[in-house]
């Protein structure tokens, strides 16, 4: 019996794989608990559209991540902190201080335009 699987099960295989399992193992667990679906050839072809969108989806993150990186790679930024004698920083460097001296950097770099 061929179904596709709706979440990750160990030792069978992953989301949106289509498997082949034994015919008791797929109508008494797999489908009444929700974790697969029979393989017809709609559910396949709804599949197929489900993994293309999912592909163009993580294509279009990905984009936007490396456009981001490429506007960070010049930024060097100073943040202030206490240091010890041996040049460690006491406590952390929050997110809440990187993004406020990010703000600071792309106002500079905003006036600087002008």
């Amino acid at each position: 019996m061929e179904v596709i699987l709706r979440t990750d099960i160990k030792g069978l295989g992953y989301k949106n794989d289509l498997v082949n399992v034994k015919p008791g193992y797929g109508r008494n667990y797999l489908i009444p608990q929700g974790f697969a679906v029979l393989a017809t050839a709609s559910n396949k072809k709804a599949l197929a559209e489900n993994i293309k969108q999912a592909a163009h989806k993580a294509e279009k993150i990905k984009t936007e991540a490396v456009n981001l990186a490429e506007k960070l790679q010049g930024i060097t930024l100073e943040i202030k902190a206490k240091i010890g004698d041996s040049g460690k920083i006491f406590g952390k460097v929050t997110t809440l201080q990187i993004s406020d001296a990010l703000a600071v950097s792309g106002n500079r770099d905003r006036q600087k335009e002008n």
